[in-house]
């Protein structure tokens, strides 16, 4: 497939001015007045308009996917079928980051059960992350399609071509997800760590008192057998005393 460098370019930079000037709304920007499905739907088009008019057939803003989220329990669900500032807060989010984790990673990253309060800390610093990742990727693009941009410039880690520009972005993506999974999934390994030395101690722990158990049976076996033992011996002491020689018994109590 062959490209034009000069449209490439041309998109580039269009592409490059959006991203600048692009920003999520901030959270008093968010009407709070409760939507309907329809609404929500409109507005989080007008606040997410990513996609060009060529890739909009398949629809990622849906009452669907929606209500598949709240089914799900990655956001709150609606107050009698309407959509507050919270809410729609919470789809800016999923949406935004369901480009590249799947839901269950979302999940891991927002709990779905933050207070308003906690709400809007956590999507004030997403929105403000969000605007500092757009501006980190554009001036990496620039750095990467430098040949396309300039075509007296020349780099050996630049993309020569729209192929390899297409390419690299491609694995750049890949790599970014990786990541974030695997950081994700750091939690879980320490918290599985963790619920593992706690069995283990607890197993520790009843070995030892197991061991202090048999410890204290073993002495309770000895004094048993010792108490059954010692009439047994008086017994035989007494038998051995009867059975002595009666001029035994009177040399002894002759007083010659």
């Amino acid at each position: 497939m062959a490209y034009d460098n000069a449209l490439v370019a041309e998109k580039l930079r269009r592409w490059e001015t959006f991203l600048i000037n692009f920003h999520l709304p901030q959270w008093e920007e968010i009407p709070d007045f409760g939507l309907y499905m329809e609404q929500v739907i409109i507005l989080l088009k007008q606040y997410l308009d990513y996609l060009p008019p060529e890739l909009k057939e398949e629809q990622i803003i849906t009452a669907a996917a929606i209500n598949n989220y709240v089914r799900q329990r990655v956001m709150p669900e609606p107050r009698k079928k309407k959509y507050y500032r919270v809410h729609i807060a919470y789809l800016i989010m999923i949406l935004t980051l369901k480009q590249n984790l799947s839901i269950a990673m979302i999940q891991k990253l927002i709990p779905p059960d933050l207070s308003e309060n906690e709400a809007k800390k956590a999507y004030t610093a997403y929105a403000e992350k969000h605007k500092v990742a757009a501006t980190y990727f554009t001036g990496q693009i620039k750095t990467l399609a430098a040949p396309i941009l300039y075509p007296d410039a020349s780099s050996d880690d630049a993309a020569q071509k729209t192929e390899d520009l297409i390419a690299v972005s491609a694995l750049f993506g890949g790599f970014a997800r990786l990541l974030a999974e695997k950081l994700l999934l750091l939690d879980e390994k320490a918290e599985k760590a963790k619920s593992e030395k706690k069995e283990q101690g607890t197993s520790e722990e009843t070995d030892e008192k197991a061991k202090a158990e048999e410890k204290v049976a073993d002495v309770s076996d000895n004094e048993s057998a010792e108490n059954k033992a010692k009439p047994k011996k008086e017994e035989k002491q007494k038998k051995e005393e009867n059975q002595k020689s009666p001029s035994e018994t009177n040399e002894k109590d002759d007083p010659a």
